[in-house]
């Protein structure tokens, strides 16, 4: 993520700045094109860990990001454009002998709505509490609760597909905790569909920054991932918040450390998934930050 740069439009100038900063690997983001992927997939150091999918990242037929694809989707034209995409990032990452793909299942429809619009803007407002808070609160709540079981067999339908392609190919899917309240999955949702599968072919991704945004916004409390989840964890992206912002450097923000560091198992791969616009002395910082606050050994 932090590689959408002008600068490192020549992606071996992001990993020579990764190796300096102390970084041991590379997580490729779903915003790299085809071009950047092969050059991070060549040999060299640091060498890459994990795919986000739906990585390379390419325009679709009707002129839509391929990252914008619903694998949740219940057009079925579309959820096959979706799954067509993402096993494209599958067959990259079984070629290159990698374990992981990080995959989003998607959500009750394409794009976040009106409702969580508007929850966010009285957040951004200061008004967190009372009447109007809480109904939009409720709103929201109960418009996914109704509009959900199409969409959740979808994204059931999906997840059961891409393991069924990843498994035979050595790769192992992550399914990421999601920034929006109409994504997939929710805590017990995430529960019930990873319950059919073994770690070794799909587990749970855990997002600092998405689950941080939603129990600041009282939709999703932090307890409700963890210690239920911790089993289940493959992987997680590390970044800071402030306020609803995510993607900042661990240290450019508000996060509790502490409950971070006791929700991730000591074999969870840890990505820092930190957005373009965050300074080259926060992005080298952060390893030593985590360190300190037992995140990473």
């Amino acid at each position: 993520m932090w590689a959408q740069q002008e600068r490192f439009a020549d992606l071996t100038r992001f990993r020579e700045a990764a190796a300096a900063f102390g970084y041991d690997a590379i997580e490729v983001s779903h915003s790299t094109d085809e071009a950047g992927l092969r050059a991070l997939l060549a040999e060299g150091r640091p060498a890459v860990s994990s795919l986000h999918a739906p990585t390379p990242d390419r325009r679709l037929d009707d002129g839509r990001h391929n990252g914008d694809a619903n694998l949740a989707s219940i057009d079925e034209a579309q959820r096959e454009v979706a799954l067509s995409e993402h096993k494209r990032t599958i067959d990259y990452a079984a070629d290159a002998g990698l374990r992981f793909v990080v995959v989003h299942l998607g959500g009750v429809g394409d794009q976040r709505g009106d409702l969580e619009n508007h929850l966010r803007s009285l957040f951004e407002s200061g008004m967190r509490e009372g009447e109007a808070w809480t109904q939009a609160q409720n709103a929201l709540c109960a418009w996914r609760a109704e509009a959900k079981p199409l969409y959740f067999e979808a994204a059931k339908r999906s997840l059961e597909a891409l393991v069924e392609y990843a498994a035979p190919r050595g790769v192992a899917l992550g399914l990421e905790t999601r920034l929006s309240y109409h994504e997939f999955p929710h805590p017990d949702e995430a529960l019930e569909l990873l319950e059919p599968y073994d770690n070794s072919i799909a587990g749970f991704w855990y997002d600092t920054g998405h689950c941080e945004v939603q129990a600041r916004l009282g939709m999703l409390d932090r307890g409700l991932w963890f210690p239920r989840l911790t089993p289940r964890m493959l992987g997680c992206h590390l970044h800071d918040v402030n306020g609803i912002l995510d993607h900042r450097a661990p240290g450019n923000g508000t996060l509790d450390w502490t409950y971070v560091a006791a929700a991730i198992p000591r074999d969870a791969l840890r990505v820092l998934e930190i957005n373009q616009f965050e300074p080259d002395v926060l992005v080298a910082a952060a390893i030593e930050f985590l360190r300190a606050r037992g995140v990473l050994a």
